[in-house]
């Protein structure tokens, strides 16, 4: 019997903006002037919030953290494209899009600063917390997006986000597996930022995109110039609206790059080349996005100067709040290591806090 094809598949690229701001007007989204410039304005204050925290790590006033510049557009443009009704699930490089979500930034440096606090939104629903455990939070996308389909929600999806190395993961392969199965409203959003810590996807992966391994689940694949923030938005809208007619997962890989250390314990600098990152910033998504409001005629020199120093001022602001608050219990992690006292574990806290003490007691909280 002669061999036959049984299916044929393809993968697609969605680029709206170019590096140079340049726009394909056939695949501009349907924004409002007040919504690019709300889009803009939300990516450049998650760049000068992950700028300062770099400083603020420096200078020992905050702990290590995974800073997202250059990745502003994979992240910040997506939760524009959401509504108070979808969920929002993060990994650790997604600043834009908490903060676009209403996030406070202050909660993210109380978290980064060892406060569990920082993960407590009471005005924000909907949106998990920093998830540091590589890829576990495909899962708990897909056990939302489940349960609002049990619940017969029709107006709400989940969009999860995870980094190129998650998709080396078990997790991820079954949170693919399970959404395709049950038909789940969940949105993959891959930051495919090229480098796993020190690992560079060539050396991750043999397929030529993170995209195509939709296609193993039958789900809908599509890679997005992950620096585009207008198709970001695009490629999210369309999946968001997809899912909640019931048309199931997306799968979206988002070409981007990460333009800073992969967190402030590591350097750059030991494998990778800096022709390499100054050849990305050449794309950077806020050159890109600001060129093309200025092409628009929506925002000049003089607009743009205004605007950065208002977003400095933001970010000013929620360091004093960060650094105002006192209140937290220095020693709350001793709280939750055993369900019971244990005499080793209490010799250990009274320890610590008499170094506190020594160390300027209260005001060593921050340190």
């Amino acid at each position: 019997m002669p061999l036959s094809d049984l299916a044929s598949f393809q993968v697609q690229r969605l680029q709206v903006l170019d590096q140079d701001g340049k726009l394909d007007q056939s695949l501009e989204p349907d924004l409002t002037r007040a919504q690019k410039l709300a889009l803009y304005r939300a990516m450049l204050l998650a760049r000068e919030g992950d700028q300062k925290a770099i400083k603020l790590q420096r200078q020992g006033r905050i702990g290590t953290f995974g800073p997202s510049t250059g990745q502003e557009a994979a992240s910040t443009a997506p939760a524009f494209a959401m509504t108070e009704r979808d969920w929002f699930v993060g990994a650790f490089r997604e600043l834009g899009g908490w903060l676009a979500r209403g996030m406070p930034l202050e909660n993210f440096l109380w978290f980064h600063n060892g406060w569990e606090e920082g993960s407590v939104f009471p005005s924000l629903g909907r949106t998990l917390p920093v998830n540091i455990i590589v890829g576990s939070q495909t899962l708990h996308a897909v056990g939302l997006a489940y349960a609002m389909k049990l619940r017969g929600e029709q107006d709400s999806a989940v969009v999860a986000f995870f980094g190129d190395g998650a998709t080396s993961q078990g997790d991820f392969h079954e949170a693919l597996n399970f959404a395709s199965v049950w038909q789940a409203p969940v949105v993959f959003i891959c930051q495919n930022n090229q480098w796993a810590i020190s690992l560079p996807v060539g050396k991750q992966t043999h397929s030529r995109t993170l995209a195509q391994k939709a296609i193993a689940y039958d789900m809908p694949g599509i890679q997005v110039d992950g620096n585009d923030a207008l198709a970001m938005f695009r490629a999210t809208q369309e999946a968001l609206a997809r899912a909640k007619a019931g048309g199931g997962p997306t799968l979206i890989e988002a070409v981007t790059y990460r333009l800073m250390m992969h967190t402030t314990s590591d350097d750059p600098t030991k494998y990778r080349t800096e022709a390499e990152v100054q050849e990305w910033w050449q794309r950077d998504p806020l050159k890109r996005f600001r060129l093309y409001l200025g092409a628009q005629g929506l925002l000049d020199e003089a607009g743009h100067a205004a605007l950065e120093a208002e977003v400095k001022a933001e970010v000013e602001a929620a360091v004093a709040r960060f650094e105002a608050r006192r209140d937290f219990k220095p020693d709350a992690p001793f709280d939750h290591v055993f369900g019971t006292p244990h005499p080793e574990l209490e010799g250990q806290r009274k320890t610590f806090l008499r170094e506190l003490a020594q160390a300027g007691g209260p005001e060593a909280r921050h340190g």
